[in-house]
């Protein structure tokens, strides 16, 4: 086998090391959602307790993977994503094993924690082991499709093996995939870490992970402790307060944790603000399909999973398309394209009726939310680390993850207060039908983020720098046949 071709084959085995692990994290977010349920009944949740099962994943998910990406570059990105999935391997087993609801809650924050080292690592890893251009499209084209069907085939598998197993199935499934994919990772993966320094900014890193973990955990428990309380006007106010201090301290610190050097990449920072927004309209989208499949048409489990299938498989076959528009005519129209169509999809998803059914209310508008997915994932990950350097390739993964992460966070927590208060609002108004209550939730709900996605377009045009797009296609383009990738 000649050299090339050795190489092209450690590559392609790196790339699905890497996006299958990508996949089990993204898939955890959901996987849990409908067996929450029996986990309920099991370890006798509370009604405002149960929520945490997903809440305690997302808020250490979110708060971590700032840092996480950044010790990425200074520790060894294959070393932190090793230590990464074994944390979450073990918290996953932990957690699966739980005899009360503090128990289970404590294992999947664990379980954040680890996600939130392995997801940045992983990404940079991308960016460091694939050329800038055509390659790296193609592989980020395969990582956004199977990170991106992640969320709809957690709902899929967590009904699955929560109806035919039991609802610790669920983390059980994380336990072989984490420990195979820590011992496989020295043999496929390389190590790289930023060799200009070691030290580590410790302040930096308490403050902004204070400053993050605290604003998710005012987010997810808004609608619990009401958004007028001292409770959430408090913590908002700390976790800002913390998070200007990291700025400050930033500004003037010798070797910072994040540099603000790399903010004057216009396009990164254009990314940055499409991935919060697009966090903003898709966690929550997913949320309330799955209520509403679940709460008016009476899909069971099992049944409103398989009813993602559609939506799963146009990402997967658009993210494919995404790379290879992004190498053709840029990453700026391409990411415009799927904005767009997702702002559709939700539009189509705000006319679902309370009597309706699957063909006529859920089945084209996924489609057309998957296509709009797909064609969005791609360039915006691609537009996030071009222009970077190596070194900085862990904290631009980091900062991309953290907008999507924080965004999902805030978009689910505003959503569920907007269709909460209109579905409250309907009933006043003597309205007796509880699905005809919820469905007018739900269609606000779904309006709402369909504005965050427009929004997004919008930024899009303005934000994101067009000579960086062109020149990002030129390049691609010019390299001319390169080693093939693994379709997803």
């Amino acid at each position: 086998m000649s050299a090339l071709a050795t190489q092209t084959r450690r590559k392609n085995l790196a790339l699905v090391l890497l996006a299958v692990t990508q996949f089990v994290i993204v898939l955890d977010a959901s996987i849990v959602n409908v067996a929450l349920p029996s986990i309920g009944r099991a370890l006798d949740f509370s009604q405002d307790n149960l929520s945490w099962v997903v809440n305690a994943y997302t808020l250490t998910f979110g708060g971590f993977l700032l840092l996480g990406g950044r010790l990425a570059d200074l520790l060894g990105r294959r070393s932190i994503f090793m230590s990464g999935l074994v944390l979450f391997s073990i918290a996953s087993l932990l957690g699966g094993l739980a005899q009360s609801d503090t128990w289970l809650i404590a294992a999947r924050a664990a379980q954040g924690l680890g996600a939130a080292l392995v997801s940045p690592a992983a990404l940079s890893l991308i960016t460091t082991i694939f050329t800038e251009g055509a390659e790296r499209n193609r592989a980020l084209g395969v990582w956004g499709a199977v990170a991106g069907s992640g969320g709809a085939a957690g709902v899929l598998l967590g009904g699955v093996l929560t109806q035919w197993i039991g609802w610790e199935a669920v983390l059980f499934v994380n336990v072989p995939i984490g420990l195979i994919a820590a011992a496989v990772a020295p043999r496929v993966l390389p190590e790289s870490r930023n060799a200009d320094h070691r030290y580590f900014d410790v302040q930096g890193a308490v403050l902004v992970t204070g400053g993050l973990a605290l604003l998710v955990y005012a987010l997810v428990d808004a609608n619990n402790a009401g958004w007028g309380t001292f409770h959430t006007i408090g913590l908002g106010g700390i976790a800002l307060g913390l998070l200007a201090l990291f700025v400050a301290w930033e500004s003037r610190a010798k070797h910072a944790l994040m540099p603000f050097s790399i903010f004057r990449l216009r396009t990164l920072r254009g990314a940055n603000v499409i991935g919060l927004l697009l966090g903003l309209a898709l966690f929550a989208m997913f949320f309330f399909l799955s209520l509403y499949m679940q709460q008016v048409l009476g899909y069971d489990a099992l049944k409103a999973g398989v009813s993602y299938l559609p939506l799963a498989l146009m990402l997967v076959g658009s993210a494919g398309i995404a790379s290879q528009l992004v190498t053709r005519i840029g990453f700026k129209p391409t990411l415009i394209s799927g904005m767009l169509l997702l702002t559709a999809g939700l539009v189509w998803f705000s006319r679902v009726s309370a009597d309706g059914s699957y063909l006529g209310d859920v089945l084209f508008p996924s489609i057309v939310v998957g296509l709009g997915l797909g064609l969005a994932f791609v360039p915006v990950t691609v537009a996030a680390v071009t222009g970077t350097k190596p070194e900085e390739a862990g904290l631009a993964s980091g900062l991309i993850n953290t907008a999507q992460q924080v965004g999902g966070a805030l978009g689910l927590a505003i959503l569920s207060a907007i269709a909460t208060a209109r579905t409250n609002h309907v009933i006043a108004d003597g309205v007796h039908s509880h699905a005809a209550a919820l469905t007018a939730g739900f269609h606000t709900a779904f309006l709402v983020g369909a504005g965050f996605a427009l929004a997004a377009a919008l930024l899009a045009v303005v934000m994101i720098s067009s000579a960086d797009s062109r020149a990002h296609a030129r390049a691609a383009s010019a390299e001319g046949e390169v080693a093939p990738v693994p379709a997803a």
